[in-house]
């Protein structure tokens, strides 16, 4: 069996073969914890069947542990320094294809259609970089992709802000955009210290479980986002001026709006973090029919 790459002794012993160095721009964060990285594939549930989506695998060392559990893994690594390293520590491998893409310009669904065609189960596992963390899990469930789910490390407070419950401080527009495609739980917590080089922030995993449909039946998608994204405008606002600040003519429809929220019994003093998302699905599909139209 192949020596595990993710581990202080043999990561500083790639690296040094190659002369490479971190490019703070890429958020490159490479684990060096290999019983972290065997319980990250443990929540994705993979089996022989199984094809793998990961983003981002660096020198390999999650992308090894997946191709031990999965049929196959296809991997988009943007840097191209790492590609020789990845051919390098990945060789052992014949179930790997490294794709030198950045996956935000990717045609995701037609790479599955080439690459895991005859697979059913397609799961996405990643150490996300985590400067475009939000970008890429939000372009993976609006893409509508044949995926089960999504398992991926990301910074904590995004972590918690994604799997977060009305009410609380975490709770916002993305809580609702993600929970509205998934399930979302926090599975893991991640100390900084089993990174290399250790980032400022500590790190969780979340699994996101995807929906057979949507959390909520809404009349027009994109307008049931832009009336969540309004009600969060400023978090110390009550809905109703949120709304009328945040949603284009809010101003010239205050009327309509208050009558949308008192006929979807919400009061008006109440602040966005506080709405269920059925809450606000009721709101946009009444808000609709008042106005006709899209605002």
């Amino acid at each position: 069996m192949n020596k595990d790459i993710a581990t202080p002794a043999r990561t500083r012993e790639i690296l040094n073969k190659y002369g490479f160095s971190f490019k703070k721009s890429l958020g490159q964060n490479f684990l060096i914890d290999t019983n972290i990285l065997r319980r990250i594939v443990d929540f994705a549930e993979l089996s022989n069947e199984t094809g793998v989506i990961e983003i981002g695998p660096g020198i390999g060392a999650l992308t090894e542990q997946l191709a031990r559990q999965a049929k196959k893994v296809i991997s988009f690594e943007i840097d191209q320094r790492l590609l020789p390293i990845l051919a390098d520590t990945l060789s052992l491998y014949s179930n790997i294809r490294i794709i030198h893409q950045d996956v935000l310009k990717a045609n995701i669904q037609h790479i599955i259609d080439e690459e895991l065609a005859e697979i059913h189960d397609i799961m996405v596992v990643a150490n996300l970089p985590y400067y475009v963390t939000t970008p890429i899990i939000m372009k993976l469930l609006t893409d509508r992709l044949p995926i089960r789910g999504i398992v991926v490390m990301l910074q904590k407070e995004v972590a918690d802000r994604i799997s977060a419950s009305p009410g609380t401080k975490d709770y916002g527009s993305l809580s609702i955009a993600i929970q509205y495609y998934t399930k979302a739980e926090t599975v893991m917590n991640v100390p900084r210290t089993v990174f290399m080089p250790q980032p400022n922030v500590d790190s969780a995993v979340i699994r996101l479980t995807k929906r057979e449909k949507p959390a909520v039946e809404v009349v027009d998608e994109s307008f049931f986002f832009q009336v969540v994204r309004a009600s969060f405008g400023q978090r110390r606002k009550t809905i109703l001026n949120n709304l009328i600040s945040h949603l284009p003519n809010g101003k010239q429809q205050k009327e309509n709006i208050e009558r949308g929220l008192a006929d979807s019994g919400i009061d008006s003093k109440r602040r966005g973090e506080t709405l269920t998302i059925q809450e606000f699905a009721a709101l946009s599909n009444r808000l609709v029919d008042i106005f006709g139209k899209k605002v």
